[in-house]
């Protein structure tokens, strides 16, 4: 079976995001894998199909609640 993959405008394509954003996830280490191969960055279809399950959410669950932090008076 071959392994097909996606270049960053066609994966920026695929989720209607700008490419910009693939490469500040790539910097902070928050995106997809991917494979850097002659200078060129690519992702594995495999890897962006995992990527998007990690982030499939039921409809109606709710993140933890996180107390906001109290505001501090800040006297000039």
């Amino acid at each position: 079976m071959a392994v097909q993959h996606f270049n960053q405008v066609e994966l920026s394509r695929r989720w209607r995001l700008s490419p910009r954003t693939l490469e500040r996830w790539r910097y902070r280490g928050t995106g997809p894998r991917y494979l850097k191969v002659g200078g060129r960055v690519v992702y594995r279809l495999e890897d962006i199909e995992t990527f998007e399950a990690e982030r499939l959410r039921a409809t109606g669950t709710k993140k933890a609640a996180v107390p906001a932090k109290p505001l501090r008076l800040v006297r000039a």
